[in-house]
């Protein structure tokens, strides 16, 4: 656990996005709102002075939501100040997060699942500064998703956390949280309409689903745990794209714009640009077939380091002579020789690097399934 950090306050949702949920204090004023709220990296300690209701504040589930809830509101003859609150209730977000992912983040190490990360991308969606931990800052210098704040819905039984994002021709998405199927209904009610009051054209939910699931769909979420076991390099022809001669190095172009549904081609802009670490890849009589990348080790929400996740692919017709597999590997071996302590890994259900990943007996986390509105 990390120390605990200072919390800006946040202002309450409306009453239209509320349910029934116990009134809290606000910001500064005597006003009196009912908030609760999810966290991802830091977890967060406050004080509520004499308003405190008779509570343990160092009790284990709730010791992140001091001042808790108060009785009375802000005391209005004492000046008006700035008390850090807290959004999300952990004793009701932790048994609706059956799988690990994170609105804006995506899938985190289940070690770094805390109130205090999603507190986080909620002061994120303010300043619209990239969290330190987050994987994305890698490609822009500004976060294009955020969490509309207002619009969250957070209740005992279901918590749902709209996202926008702004690149393209925009994007709604809604998170759904909670164990019964009945969520996605109201989840997808409340993306169409935040898509249209948005001017966006697309509008998702987004439905995490725990690794017990029987029929899963969408993503799955793989983790590789470097410290169980050695990652040794691989027998074949995989080295940086920088260490192959001049000619071969001239084929990554055209692989790369062949490949460019699997982010190819963005990534090869991102090495142009000198923007990324390595990149491993593969040849066959000169010419590269297949790449991994790029290779980069940072550190996550509770100062483990991570191997970023990569893009993979590998031409049509060099596939089924296991290069692939040797792709991989060699980018595992990297990994742990740079000292990452674990990587997550997304992928397609019953996909080829679905097959690849479960062969190689990494742990499967969870499912993301996703539902066009």
């Amino acid at each position: 656990m990390i120390p605990p950090v200072p919390v800006t306050i946040l202002p309450g949702p409306p009453p239209s996005a509320r349910r029934s949920a116990p009134p809290v204090a606000t910001a500064s004023i005597t006003a009196v709102h009912d908030l609760d709220v999810i966290v991802e990296s830091a977890e967060c300690s406050c004080d509520a002075g004499d308003d405190t209701p008779p509570t343990d504040r160092h009790d284990p589930v709730n010791s992140l939501q001091a001042p808790a809830y108060s009785r009375r509101g802000l005391n209005p003859v004492r000046p008006a100040v700035r008390v850090p609150l807290m959004f999300f209730r952990w004793d009701w977000l932790r048994s609706q997060l059956t799988a690990p992912i994170v609105p804006t983040l995506g899938p985190i190490h289940p070690d770094a699942l805390s109130v205090g990360i999603f507190e986080d991308i909620l002061r994120a969606a303010d300043t619209g500064d990239f969290l330190p931990y987050d994987k994305d800052q890698r490609w822009s210098g500004e976060k294009d998703e955020k969490v509309l704040r207002e619009d969250v819905v957070h209740q005992p039984e279901h918590t749902l956390i709209p996202t926008l994002a702004r690149r393209g021709r925009g994007a709604v998405k809604v998170f759904a949280y909670g164990p019964r199927d009945s969520v996605i209904d109201e989840a997808a009610e409340l993306a169409a309409k935040l898509a249209s009051l948005h001017a966006v054209v697309s509008a998702r939910v987004v439905r995490p689903l725990g690794p017990e699931t029987t029929h899963p769909r969408g993503t799955r979420i793989q983790l590789k745990d470097f410290t169980t076991g050695s990652c040794p390099a691989p027998n074949g022809p995989v080295r940086p794209v920088t260490g192959w001669p001049a000619a071969v190095q001239n084929t990554f172009a055209p692989f790369a714009e062949t490949m460019a549904a699997d982010g190819l081609a963005f990534l090869r802009t991102q090495m142009r640009a000198g923007q990324c670490g390595p990149v491993l890849t593969t040849v066959i009589e000169d010419r590269i077939v297949g790449a991994i990348g790029p290779m980069k080790v940072r550190a996550d929400a509770i100062e483990r380091p991570q191997l970023m996740p990569q893009y993979f692919a590998v031409l049509p017709e060099a596939r089924g002579q296991g290069l692939g597999r040797i792709l991989w590997r060699a980018a595992m071996h990297w990994g742990q020789a740079h000292g990452a302590a674990y990587q997550l890994l997304q992928t397609e259900v019953d996909g080829s690097s679905d097959r690849l990943c479960q062969s190689e007996g990494l742990a499967s986390l969870g499912f993301s399934h996703i539902t066009h509105v």
